[in-house]
């Protein structure tokens, strides 16, 4: 009998109990191959940008030792890495599913859901194709950024050109505390924790705005 090629996978998470786990799950299940468990999102990004072990999709808990789902997204995208990407969260919160899905996860399950939902989001992401749960998909471009004022995408603009604050308080005339301020009023309306996050969401909406127009 001819050998079955297995997807291989790569998982971070911060609980080793839930991380030990969820590597069982996979080495049972003949379709796929655990290559590499991880529980920081910095050991994750390192083995993604060596390349090193090669995986065909990955399983990123929400939340990591060192940052969050989100940011390991933003820093892949900051990075100019594609992987795919399947987001294995414990909360309910629908604002971190659009999240995800804006930073580009092709996939997305619940902790709490059977293993077998979360096999069958990883077949359908390694095939190339998106797997989340139910949203109303005409309201996922109702994103925090469609609510900046003008002003405020301009900030967000600069920041994504990698303007300093130093530099955006010199050429607008303010000082830096009140840069900082305005940053901080920025990140709360996107509902991101940092700047790459927010540079992360404008990338994001620039390119569906390039792809809408190629059409």
């Amino acid at each position: 009998m001819a050998e079955v090629n297995r997807f291989r996978v790569m998982t971070a998470e911060r609980n080793p109990l839930v991380l030990a786990a969820l590597g069982d799950m996979i080495k049972r299940d003949d379709r796929f191959e655990l290559v590499l468990g991880v529980q920081t999102g910095e050991a994750f990004l390192e083995a993604v940008s060596a390349a090193t072990p090669a995986f065909d999709v990955a399983v990123i808990g929400w939340k990591l030792s060192d940052m969050n789902g989100g940011e390991v997204l933003a820093e892949l995208r900051k990075r100019q890495l594609n992987p795919r990407i399947v987001i294995f969260s414990n909360e309910h919160d629908i604002a971190i599913l659009k999240q995800c899905v804006r930073l580009g996860a092709q996939g997305f399950c619940y902790q709490c859901e059977d293993p077998c939902i979360l096999f069958d989001t990883l077949l359908v992401v390694v095939h190339g194709r998106i797997c989340i749960p139910y949203i109303d998909v005409s309201k996922i471009n109702d994103t925090p950024l469609s609510k900046l004022t003008a002003r405020e995408r301009e900030l967000l603009a600069v920041l994504a050109d990698g303007w300093t604050n130093l530099q955006i308080a010199t050429r607008t005339g303010i000082s830096e505390n009140t840069v900082k301020y305005h940053l901080k009023n920025l990140y709360d309306k996107l509902d991101v924790r940092n700047r790459a996050m927010a540079v992360a969401l404008h990338a994001s909406e620039k390119n569906r705005g390039a792809q809408v127009n190629s059409q």
